[in-house]
C-alpha cells in the first residue's frame, strides 16, 4: 500500500491567519456589533480564505495517489487505473528516467494542460492525458509519463517520484 502525503503546512498558516484575524476582531467588537463581526467573518472566509486554500484543495482532490496491491488498483485523484492495465516496461523506463531540476519541473508543470477546450486537450496536441480529473499539473509538481497496455500515455502528478516509480514497480512487478 503506498499513499502520497499532501503537505498541511500552507493550509495549517492559511486556517491560523484567518482565526487569529477574526479572533482580534471579536475582541474589539464583539458586544456590541456582533452582527457586523459574523458578516466581515464570513466575507473574509469567503473572499481570502477560500481563494488562498484552493490548490491544496485541488491537489488532495485530483491528485492524491494510494496504490493498493490487494485490490490490484492506483487511484489518482478520481480516476481508478487497474495495475494490469499499466505496462511495467512504462514503470521500469519511468524509473530510469534522470531526475528534473526545480526549474525544468515548474517548465513542464506549465507547460502540462489537459482542459476539456478546443485547442488545449491534450488529446487533441498529441501529448499524454493527464490522470486524475484536473486540467493541469500545480506549478512545481513531477510528474511521470506511463502507458498502458492499450499504448495510451498517461501523465500522473506526483510530488515525491522516487518512492512513487518505487511503489509502482512493486506493485506492477517491474523490477
Amino acid at each position: 500500500m503506498y499513499i502520497e502525503k499532501q503537505p498541511k503546512t500552507w493550509s495549517y498558516i492559511c486556517i491560523g491567519l484567518y482565526l487569529a484575524g477574526i479572533a482580534a476582531m471579536g475582541v474589539k467588537t464583539i458586544p456590541q456589533d456582533i452582527g457586523t463581526w459574523l458578516i466581515l467573518s464570513a466575507l473574509f472566509l469567503v473572499l481570502v480564505l477560500v481563494p488562498f486554500l484552493g490548490v491544496p484543495i485541488s491537489k488532495f482532490i485530483y491528485h492524491r495517489i494510494r496504490i493498493n496491491p490487494e485490490l490490484g488498483t492506483l487511484r489518482v485523484g478520481r480516476e481508478l487505473i487497474p495495475l494490469a492495465d499499466l505496462d511495467p516496461a512504462s514503470v521500469q523506463a519511468a524509473r530510469g528516467e534522470a531526475p528534473l531540476t526545480a526549474a525544468e519541473r515548474y517548465a513542464a508543470s506549465l507547460s502540462a494542460v489537459d482542459a476539456p477546450v478546443r485547442g488545449l486537450s491534450a488529446k487533441g496536441q498529441g501529448r499524454p492525458r493527464l490522470v486524475g480529473g484536473a486540467w493541469g499539473v500545480p506549478v512545481g509538481m513531477d510528474t511521470v509519463t506511463l502507458t498502458n497496455r492499450r499504448g495510451e500515455s498517461l501523465l500522473i502528478a506526483t510530488r515525491d517520484r522516487p518512492a512513487f516509480l518505487t511503489a509502482l514497480a512493486t506493485a506492477t512487478g517491474a523490477r
